[in-house]
């Protein structure tokens, strides 16, 4: 019993003495001077403008603009029905974003704490009709197009083109961890074999930067589940990981693997009755408890060598157990 009490105490400390390292980590990063960011929205410009004012924004913004169309095609585009709709949608969700603003300054202040020699890049938002390409840091820009953020509920989204699983990430509080997912992604070393557990820990890598650069998000909104997707995930980690372990999969090169359990899907792939309950892409999600792992019990290790670092290597020396 006695010892038993004496555990408790020592992590008791040892939990304190982690609070106190990330309060101060966060004042330090609160410190740092970052250029205040004011959101250019571009849709206002092009879409609430008229077609004398093209030539300004050719000019002003030559990146969406590229060579080889005429004017008439931006033209039938500021009167296109659909992306109109898109307009007024978005207008209506994000009358201003000035909430949006402050959140960005706090995600480039975290930046600027783990690599010194980022700048503030533009932010830009949009409307598009493009499905597939959501909020994006690129070289200077962030871009977000904010007709993909109007929120799972939107009648706008209702049609076959967007699954219900993809449907449930178009919510503005996706923004952030998408544009952070962007900025980290050239900045992890690719998987070095084909195995599971190298996409595992590959995207655990990922969903790890989000939890330094984005403290304040919920880990639902970093890896974009539903609380009930988080919370059956948190309720079957040990039964998830025996089924990993008991089946071998984890150095399994079996290409099926991915798109059972990290590609985005609307469920993942045991067979077994529970599939339908369960979120996609657990595998990343047992990838992220990894590395979360790693790093809290290899304090001497850098980010930059961790990013690095090849999966197994990080598996080994995780001392990971999944919760019970």
């Amino acid at each position: 019993m006695k010892m038993k009490k004496f555990v408790l105490i020592v992590a008791a400390l040892v939990i304190a003495v982690s609070c106190k390292e990330e309060d101060k980590k966060e004042s330090e990063i609160a410190a740092i001077p970052i250029e205040k960011v004011t959101i250019d929205r571009f849709e206002k410009k092009f879409f609430g403008g008229t077609p004398d004012d093209l030539p300004q924004l050719k000019s002003e913004y030559p990146y969406f603009f590229p060579e080889g169309n005429e004017d008439a095609v931006w033209l039938e585009m500021m009167r296109d029905t659909f992306q109109l709709e898109l307009y007024n949608e978005v207008q209506r969700k994000f009358p201003t974003v000035n909430g949006l603003e402050k959140d960005f300054e706090e995600l480039f202040k975290h930046i600027k704490y783990y690599y010194p020699n980022f700048e503030s890049p533009k932010v830009i938002t949009l409307v598009s009709d493009d499905l597939q390409t959501k909020a994006i840091y690129a070289q200077g820009f962030v871009l977000i197009p904010l007709s993909l953020y109007l929120g799972a509920d939107n009648s706008l989204y209702d049609y076959e083109e967007l699954p219900r699983y993809k449907v449930l990430q178009f919510t503005p509080s996706q923004i952030l961890p998408d544009v952070a997912t962007s900025f980290v992604s050239g900045k992890i070393a690719p998987p070095r074999d084909r195995t599971l557990l190298a996409l595992m820990v590959y995207y655990g890598k990922e969903l790890y930067m989000q939890d330094l650069l984005l403290p304040g998000i919920t880990d639902a909104d970093k890896i974009g589940y539903t609380p009930e997707h988080l919370q059956w995930a948190q309720e079957n980690e040990s039964e998830m990981w025996r089924y990993f372990v008991d089946k071998n999969l984890l150095y399994d090169t079996d290409s099926k693997l991915a798109p059972r359990f990290i590609n985005p899907a609307p469920f993942s792939k045991f067979y077994l009755e529970l599939d339908n309950e369960s979120p996609g892409r657990l595998g990343r999600w047992l990838g992220w408890q990894i590395v979360r792992a790693y790093a809290e019990n290899n304090k001497n290790v850098t980010l930059q060598e961790l990013l690095a670092m090849d999966a197994k290597t990080i598996f080994e020396n995780s001392k990971y157990k999944p919760k019970k």
